[in-house]
């Protein structure tokens, strides 16, 4: 009896380490699947915000360029303003 018990835990032992290496196998697979999609969505967005992005600086630059080109209209306003005389 004591024989058939421990060829019935030797049994269960093995099947136990077969779902274990199939259960580690199945969460290899899993993780290549994440890393896959992770690297995928990352190409995209960056795809994606690259030109965003230089759109972005060109923007900028060209807000700059207008906010210098309007502090010196206010200035020669100004300077115009102070060359006028009082009572015109």
């Amino acid at each position: 009896m004591e024989s058939a018990d421990n060829e019935s835990a030797g049994e269960i032992n093995v099947n136990m380490d077969e779902h274990f290496a199939q259960i580690a196998h199945k969460l290899t697979e899993l993780e290549h699947k994440i890393e896959h999609v992770e690297t995928t969505l990352l190409t995209e967005f960056h795809k994606w915000s690259s030109p965003n992005e230089m759109r972005q600086r060109t923007h900028a630059a060209a807000i700059r360029a207008l906010d210098t080109e309007i502090e010196n209209h206010e200035d020669r306003i100004k300077a115009l303003e102070g060359h006028q005389q009082p009572g015109h």
